[in-house]
């Protein structure tokens, strides 16, 4: 039996991007006429296996309104950055840069619709959802608008990380943010996208990534959602590695009722390098629900995932990820693992790694463990000192900070167990 997912109000005309291409306004259109055409979510779907449609239905949400209480939002987290971008309810509210070598291009997407359109059309929402999420990228498309693009010329570096805020607020408001990231020939950058919650009211936000790395090039990108526990959450990333490139992709999941994920890889250059990354924490009866697809086009390409998942009370996640090697992509390496750490009996993961090969010379893993916290290691904390709930944190705290560091970077690093940090301080104090 299907869940309805009602014609939501946001259907009716998004604000209009003034000045913007006309391929821009006909995918938005399309994107409606999509929306309303495609199916809803049901059981008999693969890709919502074990997901849970009651919370996964988005009828009673608007368009955010403005939102007042700016002045009040922490927009402090990296004390180095090459830019920081603040929007609230998909309005730009501020925005600042500091030395971004010459030729990059760093603007809000309404801007880049307007002075570099050709540019974003090639890799805006060319791949789209497949994971399931079909319908709610429609939804995005038809109201897309609000955002970040960046695009790095060949063999130019930005040393330090470019922020971006997204805050949402107001009574079943939604946004949809899409933050376009372009790495070109031999170039590096790092991009860090924020999703929080600006009061405690109940709020939708839909995310959408399109990440590019194009040869030789290294792409950062890190997802941190912590919106409130009233609301819902769904990001959709599409992640091209080309030639000797490398993309990684890090999500941590903090917030939300529920929120759901679906990472797309496509390693389409032979030699291309892709890190999937994730550390969820789920507490009260939160649900993550995960999806991701390692797709090896070329030959002689790597990629490597790893989820970690710390569940508390009942909590629950789901994670389902697919390994595929196309014929000719022989020489492939590819792992795919998702740990999950039960910190309650109550707590329930289903995991479901897949593989599927279809060339030859392949090293490929694929594999998912559960299992309780460790009585031995609670009781020799508490030996110490330490108390079961404080010995509990550490442990799930340890159990994350491996996955955190696979992203090199020091500051990223601290400003993340930050975060994890302060999500145990808010439910264990």
């Amino acid at each position: 039996m299907s869940t309805t997912l009602d014609t939501p109000t946001f259907l009716s005309p998004p604000k209009e991007v003034v000045g913007a291409p006309g391929w821009f306004n006909t995918l938005r259109g399309n994107s409606a006429e999509t929306y309303s055409s495609l199916p809803e979510p049901s059981r008999k779907m693969e890709n919502w296996r074990f997901g849970n449609l009651k919370k996964a239905k988005i009828d009673g949400f608007s368009p955010a309104g403005e939102l007042n209480n700016i002045d009040d939002l922490d927009c402090n987290q990296l004390e180095e950055i090459a830019a920081k971008f603040i929007f609230a309810n998909g309005d730009l509210v501020s925005e600042e840069s500091y030395d971004l070598p010459e030729g990059v291009i760093c603007l809000p997407l309404e801007q880049a619709l307007t002075q570099h359109g050709d540019l974003v059309e090639k890799h805006f929402m060319k791949v789209g959802a497949k994971l399931g999420s079909e319908k709610i990228a429609a939804l995005h498309g038809a109201q897309a608008g609000s955002g970040l693009f960046v695009f790095v010329p060949k063999n130019v570096k930005v040393d330090l990380p470019i922020e971006i805020f997204h805050w949402v607020g107001g009574d079943h408001a939604s946004i949809f943010p899409h933050t376009l990231v372009i790495a070109g020939e031999g170039a590096e950058v790092k991009v860090i996208d924020y999703f929080q919650s600006a009061d405690a009211e109940t709020t939708l936000t839909v995310a959408m990534s399109d990440l590019v790395g194009e040869e030789s090039a290294k792409l950062d990108y890190v997802a941190v959602q912590n919106v409130n526990r009233q609301s819902k959450f769904i990001q959709l990333n599409s992640i091209s590695v080309s030639k000797e490139a490398r993309v990684k992709n890090f999500i941590l999941n903090l917030g939300a009722d529920w929120a759901r994920n679906e990472s797309y890889s496509s390693l389409v250059g032979e030699g291309a390098h892709s890190d999937m990354l994730s550390v969820n924490i789920p507490f009260g009866e939160q649900e993550y629900d995960q999806r991701t697809f390692q797709h090896h086009v070329s030959r002689g390409a790597y990629s490597d995932l790893l989820y970690k998942n710390s569940l508390y009370d009942k909590a629950k996640t789901v994670f389902s990820g697919l390994i595929f090697v196309d014929e000719g992509a022989h020489d492939t390496d590819a792992y795919q693992t998702c740990r999950n750490l039960f910190m309650s009996d109550e707590a329930e993961a289903n995991s479901m790694p897949g593989l599927e090969i279809n060339a030859d010379q392949v090293k490929c893993s694929h594999g998912s463990t559960s299992s309780q916290v460790s009585e031995e290691e609670i009781f020799y904390l508490q030996a110490r000192g330490i108390n079961a709930r404080q010995a509990k944190q550490l442990i799930a705290r340890g159990f994350s900070v491996d996955v955190i560091e696979r992203l090199e970077d020091e500051a990223i690093e601290e400003m993340l167990l930050a975060f994890v940090d302060g999500k145990f301080a808010s439910e264990l104090s």
